[in-house]
């Protein structure tokens, strides 16, 4: 019997499973690692030490962590709640199976923190925003960067949710209609995300410094330095 879309919202281990099987059907592992990697450029990591502590947050099947070990770091972790997802992952770092919002990670241990596309699914903002970066200041030290890459509701990607329904594009489009699922089943968290930008970036100046933020091609992409004692 096939199952419905209202079916497996109501059952979170279904919905769960379902978008998992988008996420990994939505690009490559190949094409993920090439699209982490010019993100981390634009982000600077060149200016990077390669023995730098790094963690991945929201780290998924580990495409950002193979991104950074091809740039040469050598020193990295990732944390997912999802057993399944970080089973794909095979690669050098260290991987725990945790929820973001308590991380099992040392005070002041890592000189990074990454996010590439984790914080959009929160389900309660400003709660869970508040809970996790509270844990990224935690754990990095003072003058540590925090790196994120996040969607955001610019004119581009009005145009891609638009494009997401219709049902012919989906049909030629592979990708599009993998996405278009992850949306459909995430649709809560991720607009309730996408729709308070105010608070999510006082959040962030609450706690952190900014570096860098960039804002297009429906993205937010930011660099934050923590000064802890200093800053708030």
């Amino acid at each position: 019997m096939k199952r419905s879309l209202k079916d497996e919202t109501s059952q979170p281990h279904l919905a769960q499973a379902r978008w998992e099987q988008a996420y990994l059907a939505f690009e490559t592992p190949a094409a993920e690692q090439r699209k982490f990697i010019r993100r981390l450029n634009r982000l600077g990591q060149a200016t990077w030490p390669r023995s730098a502590r790094i963690v991945e947050l929201f780290c998924g099947r580990g495409g950002g962590l193979l991104a950074l070990e091809t740039l040469g770091f050598t020193a990295i972790e990732g944390v997912d709640v999802s057993a399944s997802l970080v089973d794909c992952y095979a690669g050098k770092g260290q991987i725990h199976v945790a929820d973001c919002r308590a991380l099992p990670l040392a005070a002041a241990s890592k000189e990074i923190v990454i996010v590439q596309g984790g914080l959009h699914h929160l389900t309660a903002l400003p709660e869970d925003l508040a809970t996790v970066l509270t844990e990224v200041e935690r754990v990095l030290v003072s003058g540590g960067r925090f790196v994120i890459v996040e969607p955001w509701l610019t004119p581009f990607l009005q145009l891609v949710h638009a494009a997401t329904r219709v049902r012919v594009l989906r049909a030629i489009y592979q990708p599009l209609a993998a996405l278009a699922t992850m949306i459909d089943l995430e649709r809560p968290a991720y607009f309730n995300w996408l729709h308070q930008p105010g608070v999510i970036l006082e959040l962030f100046a609450s706690r952190f410094k900014v570096v860098k933020m960039r804002l297009g091609w429906g993205k937010i992409e930011a660099e934050f330095v923590v000064s802890k004692g200093g800053h708030r």
